[in-house]
């Protein structure tokens, strides 16, 4: 419940941070008076740097970096360690045997494509066999001799 309450403390500091930073008025505005355009002596102005925006601003700031480092350490230590991952699907899979370290492991001794005998001499395939391709420029076709068989 607390955390719930830091981390709204969080985004308050952050979106006031913003607001005051842009409701400063930039340095370069009075950087021209400096230089004898204006009355005041100094590149800030009269009033100095140090406005009420300013000091809420760096107040605002060394809070939120605290609650940051507060949450950062929290988040560290209040961490328990996982005896097992949630993996989802694949923790229905099996667990696969692993190789010692050093040894490869073993092929598959299933070959991936089945391995086909060479037809018989002299025997007409079953299917219908694809067309040769045609020869290159130049190139002269050899003859196709039917098989020979009794």
């Amino acid at each position: 419940m607390w955390m719930l309450i830091l981390n709204v403390v969080y985004v308050l500091v952050a979106i006031a941070i913003i607001a005051l930073v842009l409701m400063q008025r930039g340095s370069g505005a009075q950087a021209g008076s400096g230089f004898g355009a204006g009355a005041s002596g100094t590149v800030f102005g009269a009033r100095g740097a140090s406005n009420f925006l300013s000091k809420s601003t760096k107040w605002l700031a060394v809070a939120f970096f605290g609650i940051s480092l507060f949450m950062a350490w929290y988040a560290t230590h209040s961490a328990r360690p996982t005896t097992q991952q949630n993996l989802g699907v694949m923790s229905q899979l099996p667990a696969a045997a692993e190789a010692p370290v050093g040894e490869l492991p073993k092929p598959s001794t299933v070959p991936s494509t089945p391995i086909q005998a060479p037809a018989p001499a002299g025997t007409v395939p079953a299917a219908p066999q694809e067309a040769a391709p045609a020869p290159a420029a130049g190139e002269q076709q050899a003859p196709v001799t039917p098989p020979q068989g009794g």
